[in-house]
């Protein structure tokens, strides 16, 4: 499965369009993780707990997304992207969409 957020693949030619798939997942902040934030934003510095558990959720929305394109037979999601909302204090959604193609 070919994952890209361009529009065409590279010698590749799109023959058939699916329509739109899309993944997504809702986190909550952990405590301890919370903690350690408040620190970081007194005493400046990456909040590394906050950036894993980004990278968690985007990896989630992508797999999820790649599973409905699966589903559908598509063998490639094109012009992909994220959205973040908030959800509730101390839970956001990470969202992916893309378009399903069957490419040659």
């Amino acid at each position: 499965m070919i994952i890209t957020n361009i529009e065409i693949i590279p010698g590749k030619t799109i023959v058939k369009h699916l329509g739109m798939v899309q993944g997504n997942t809702v986190r909550a902040k952990h405590v301890g993780r919370d903690i350690m934030a408040g620190f970081k934003n007194i005493f400046g510095g990456e909040l590394k707990g906050y950036t894993e558990l980004l990278q968690e959720a985007r990896e989630e929305s992508v797999a999820r997304m790649t599973q409905q394109a699966e589903a559908i037979g598509a063998n490639a999601v094109i012009n992909v992207r994220f959205s973040t909302s908030s959800i509730t204090a101390g839970a956001a959604e990470l969202f992916a969409y893309g378009t399903a193609v069957i490419l040659e």
